[in-house]
């Protein structure tokens, strides 16, 4: 069986554990929750690589049970310090180091989600779970572990072993949610993807607009690929009664860099800021350095400048997150660090500066070339993390603006990247409804605007998407769709 959630043979699996988790008692629904988790896990590939997670879970469970026994907080520090080792040597091990053992799936995002319960138990915001089964469950969940969200135990834990009954609302709203989301990958995302291949695949052949083109294609293929498998396991989640935490707010509305990762992975940023952020402003290191800055620079810019220097650290870390090579450090963490920093420093002149000019800073004109200047360095960005080296990302980078050649837009020489001219206008017009309904989400939740509509025309919506994307989409069972990209962060 695939792991993706858009295989066939996946969604069969879904289906089936979706019938038997309404049917069996409601006390033993946690308990096949855990059996169809490790069930998927053995499906999806060498099912021998499940021991690392089921190892994570181990390595969690047992320094939250020292730590409910140890009385003294060194010891319990101890305990933090070896379980955060093992957990994140691990994560090293199986992620980054040339070992030759094969990465399980979901490394990462496992990883993360049992860390910070870890952590939370010890600084007693989290309740410790006595039962390990329970804690499996929670670091195991097979919707959440291909790609996220990051869950946190003191918001999302509990709810995975309360009985729930079968609720016809939840189950029929998570069901559309998951059709929207297929609707992302399927149609979208694999229709992106064949023009971000044919350029970035040989990009010394597409200089000047065919780059920028691809990279923006690249854009919507990533958001719409990794915020369409959110849309899935959210709405799967649902559908057992279970609400997981939103990761994708509409982020290409971002007007900063800072705006766009409140907006973008937002479960990351979270967890981040958490364990990493707040921590490092609380060491000495940088508590001396705070001092130091603002003896030299006034209390107001010492305490920027030290907050910078602890962004830096952060930002490093998110790149090396995404993986190990330098384009994603660059282009997933110190690129976007140099955004923040910049747009921080210079807010202030711009706004002086429209302010003379008698432009209003918050007028709807500014607003949009503001969301347009975020989109374009996000871009940038985007460069690096899709390029096969930072050296090619630099030479593509060069080719994009040192070439101009707007006419490859008229003369159809972008129906040869891909697309043809059907298949261009199937992306546009599923990109139109893209925008149309993330405009609508600025107002509140879409499916429940269309909940309020009278009965014949919510199913002329619903029934539409669905064959939409059965007609359109790339799926089927002998079909080998593209990955959730974020499947091998």
């Amino acid at each position: 069986m695939q792991a993706t959630f858009t295989s066939f043979y996946f969604l069969c699996f879904y289906a089936g554990v979706l019938i038997i988790y309404y049917l069996i008692p409601k006390k033993l629904q946690w308990a096949f929750l855990l059996t169809a988790s490790t069930a998927y896990y053995l499906l999806t590939g060498n099912g021998i690589l499940i021991l690392y997670p089921v190892g994570a879970c181990l390595a969690a469970y047992g320094g939250i049970r020292l730590m409910t026994w140890a009385e003294k907080p060194a010891i319990r520090r101890w305990i933090l310090v070896a379980v955060a080792g093992l957990l994140l040597g691990g994560l090293c091990l199986l992620k980054y180091a040339d070992s030759g053992l094969l990465a399980p799936l979901g490394v990462s995002f496992y990883t993360l989600t049992v860390l910070g319960y870890v952590i939370d138990v010890y600084h007693g915001i989290a309740e410790p779970q006595k039962n390990f089964l329970k804690l499996a469950l929670y670091g195991l969940y097979f919707p959440a572990i291909l790609s996220g969200p990051v869950l946190r135990y003191r918001e999302d834990g509990e709810q995975f072993f309360q009985p729930h009954p079968f609720d016809y609302r939840q189950v029929t709203m998570g069901l559309q949610r998951m059709v929207w989301g297929l609707f992302k990958t399927l149609v979208i995302s694999e229709r992106m993807n064949l023009v971000v291949n044919t350029v970035y695949g040989d990009w010394r052949s597409y200089p000047g607009i065919y780059i920028w083109l691809a990279t923006a294609c690249f854009a919507f293929q990533l958001y719409t690929n990794f915020s369409g498998c959110m849309d899935i396991a959210l709405g799967m989640s649902q559908t057992f009664g279970l609400k997981l935490p939103e990761n994708f707010r509409t982020p290409f509305f971002s007007k900063t860099i800072a705006e766009y990762w409140r907006r973008w992975h937002i479960t990351l940023g979270v967890w981040m800021k958490e364990y990493v952020f707040y921590p490092l402003l609380r060491t000495g290191v940088f508590a001396r350095l705070g001092k130091e800055l603002k003896k030299k620079a006034g209390k107001k810019r010492g305490k920027q400048l030290t907050t910078f220097a602890a962004m830096l650290a952060l930002w490093f870390t998110v790149g090396l997150w995404h993986g190990g090579d330098w384009k994603y450090i660059i282009g997933s963490g110190l690129l976007h660090w140099a955004y923040i920093t910049a747009g921080e420093l210079l807010a202030p002149f711009f706004k002086k500066g429209m302010e003379r000019l008698g432009i209003a800073y918050s007028s709807r004109p500014v607003e949009v070339c503001r969301m347009l200047r975020t989109f374009l360095l996000v871009n940038i960005g985007f460069v690096f993390f899709r390029a096969d080296s930072v050296g090619a990302a630099a030479g593509m980078l060069k080719q994009a603006v040192g070439v101009w050649n707007p006419h490859v837009l008229l003369d159809g020489s972008v129906f040869t990247l891909g697309l043809d001219v059907i298949e261009s206008v199937i992306a546009l017009v599923s990109l139109l409804i893209l925008l149309a309904v993330s405009l609508l989400q600025q107002r509140g939740s879409v499916r429940e605007m269309i909940e309020r509509q009278r009965l014949p025309l919510r199913f002329i919506i619903w029934y539409a998407l669905l064959f939409y994307t059965i007609l359109l989409g790339y799926y089927g069972p002998g079909y080998s769709a593209v990955e959730f990209i974020y499947q091998g962060f």
